[in-house]
């Protein structure tokens, strides 16, 4: 795998296992305090808290399935682009339709630069059977 692309990819999922943890660690509790100011019912707090958690759990896996993935790739295993660029068009596209129905939020580029990183490390590999430049 050249190095570029997976350049892209390691800093894509350093950037996904570090913001999951600020997904469930800081975005919860301001999530949660907003939620008791509007005096919103326990059972819906309690239902938004298990899927805001695994949000954050998913981000973690992907990050450590990315790097699991290039460092076989190190080693012969086949091309990871496929699983690279289904992981990355789902963040971006999560990003974009959250942006056209809620409008443009800076917290959205949690989304958009690890997909995008990707996306284009998932461009730049070299397709399942093609001989890698020397």
């Amino acid at each position: 795998m050249p190095r570029l692309p997976r350049a892209l990819a390691a800093v894509a999922a350093v950037l996904l296992i570090l913001s999951s943890g600020a997904h469930s660690f800081m975005g919860w509790p301001g999530l949660r305090t907003e939620l008791a100011a509007a005096n919103a019912p326990q059972p819906l707090v309690d239902g938004l808290a298990m899927g805001w958690h695994f949000a954050g759990m998913t981000m973690l896996v992907l990050g450590i399935l990315v790097l699991w993935m290039l460092a076989a790739a190190r080693f012969g295993a086949p091309s990871i682009r496929v699983p690279l660029l289904v992981i990355g068009v789902a963040y971006v596209l999560f990003g974009i339709k959250c942006a056209t129905l809620i409008g443009w939020d800076p917290f959205l580029l949690t989304f958009l630069v690890p997909g995008l990183l990707l996306s284009g490390a998932a461009l730049l590999v070299p397709p399942a059977g093609a001989q890698p430049p020397h």
